[in-house]
C-alpha cells in the first residue's frame, strides 16, 4: 500500500447532438487529485551498534513532503515495527502503536516502546538487548491511504566461533545446530556476522550452518585442503542445503555477558563431574563455550591452563601468544573432548550477576 498520488484525466467526451439529451453538447474534463503532501519516513542512521544487555533506540521519523508538519490531522497515525527475516518473505511483528493503543509481540513484550520525543518521532526503544535481537528492522508509518517505510540494522558487538559436538565433524542438521549454539550461550551466526569475523581474521576450513540456512566457511590463508592454494581469501559458500537431512558444523555468535567468567583455583585436577560440582560449590556453574569465547574476545581474558567446559570439551583462552601457550596466534585453544570419567583438568566457571 504505497501512496496513491495520481491525476486522472477523463478527457474529451464529445457529445453528438441527440434528440433526447441536448445537454451533452460540450466536451467535459474531470480532474481528480489527492489532497495533501506525500508522507515520508526516514531513519537518521542506517545502522545502530549495541551489545547484549544494553538499551538502544532505532531511529525513525515521519514528515510530509514540502511541509514541516508531522501529520495532516485528518487521520490517526499508525506506527508499526517489524523485524525482517533472512528469506525476505516473512516479517516478525515487534510493536504496533495507534493513538493510545500499544502492543508488543513475542520476546519483545515488555522490552519495547516508542521514544516519542516529538510529534513526528516513531523511534523504537529496545531494552535489555538479547542476542536474537540482531538484524534488520522496518519502521512503517501509516496515515489514511498514505504510508512509507524505513529500515534500520541493529548490530551487536560480539564474537563468531565455529562449533562441532562431541560426535565430531559434520554431525549437525540445521535445527540441531541452532540448539547447539543456544546450549553454549550463543545463537547461530548470520552471514554478515561471519563476514565481519572473516575480515577480522577468522580462518576455518570446516563448513558450518548460518542462520539463513546456507553453509559457508571463512578462509584467510588459502591452502590445498580448503579450496586450493591458488584461490583468493574469502567466505566460501556451499549454498543452501536440506535443513533436516544435511549435516555440517555450525558458526555461533555470542556477545558480552552479565556475570563473571573465571578459572577456578583448585588444589587438584578434576574429572568432568568433579569440575561441575566444584563450580557449584563456588556459587557458580561450569562455563559454556560461548562464554569462554566472549571473555577471550571482548574482555581479553588470557589463561594458559586447560579447563573443562559445560559441553565436555577442554579449552583455554590465549590473548597474548607466547611459548607453550599458542605461540603463533591469539585464540581459544581446543584440547578436545577427553574421557569425562578418567581425564583430569582444571575448570572454567561462570557466576551470573543478579
Amino acid at each position: 500500500m504505497k501512496s496513491l498520488l495520481f491525476l486522472v484525466l477523463i478527457s474529451v467526451c464529445w457529445a453528438q447532438p441527440h434528440p433526447d439529451n441536448s445537454s451533452l453538447e460540450h466536451e467535459r474534463i474531470v480532474h481528480i487529485q489527492e489532497n495533501g503532501p506525500r508522507l515520508l519516513v526516514v531513519a537518521e542512521q542506517a545502522k545502530i551498534f549495541s551489545h547484549r544487555g544494553g538499551n538502544i533506540t532505532l531511529p525513525c521519523k515521519f514528515y510530509h513532503e514540502h511541509t514541516s508538519t508531522a501529520g495532516s490531522g485528518t487521520h490517526k497515525i499508525r506506527v508499526k515495527w517489524t523485524k525482517l527475516t533472512y528469506d525476505y518473505l516473512k516479517e516478525l511483528d515487534v510493536f504496533v502503536a495507534m493513538g493510545h493503543h500499544r502492543k508488543s509481540y513475542g520476546s519483545y513484550h515488555g522490552r519495547v516502546f516508542l521514544r516519542e520525543s516529538s510529534e513526528n518521532d516513531a523511534s523504537l526503544v529496545i531494552t535489555n538487548i538479547m542476542l536474537e535481537d540482531y538484524g534488520r528492522y522496518k519502521c512503517e508509518v501509516i496515515e489514511g491511504l498514505e504510508d512509507d517505510t524505513a529500515v534500520v540494522t541493529l548490530n551487536l558487538e560480539g564474537v563468531v566461533f565455529p562449533y562441532s559436538p562431541r560426535l565430531g565433524r559434520y554431525n549437525l542438521n540445521f535445527h540441531e545446530a541452532q540448539r547447539a549454539c543456544m546450549e553454549q550461550d550463543s545463537v547461530i551466526a548470520s552471514f554478515d556476522q561471519l563476514y565481519d569475523a572473516w575480515r577480522s581474521g577468522l580462518d576455518w576450513c570446516n563448513a558450518g550452518w548460518l542462520s539463513d540456512g546456507s553453509v559457508q566457511y571463512p578462509i584467510t590463508k588459502p591452502r590445498e585442503p580448503c579450496g586450493g592454494k591458488n584461490t583468493v581469501p574469502g567466505v566460501r559458500n556451499y549454498g543452501f542445503w536440506d535443513k533436516e537431512k544435511s549435516r555440517y558444523d555450525v558458526f555461533c555468535f555470542t556477545s558480552n555477558f552479565n556475570g563473571r567468567f573465571y578459572y577456578l583455583i583448585h588444589p587438584t585436577k578434576l574429572t568432568y563431574d568433579e569440575a561441575v560440582q566444584a563450580c557449584l560449590k563456588d556459587g557458580a556453574q561450569i562455563a559454556k563455550v560461548g562464554q569462554i569465547f566472549a571473555a577471550w574476545k571482548l574482555l581479553g581474558y588470557d589463561r594458559c591452563d586447560a579447563g573443562w567446559l559445560a559441553d565436555g570439551s577442554v579449552r583455554y583462552p590465549i590473548s597474548r601468544p607466547r611459548k607453550r601457550c599458542s605461540p603463533s596466534e591469539a585464540a581459544v585453544r581446543f584440547v578436545g573432548f577427553p574421557d569425562k570419567k578418567h581425564k583430569l583438568y582444571g575448570v572454567y566457571c561462570f557466576r551470573a550477576y543478579n
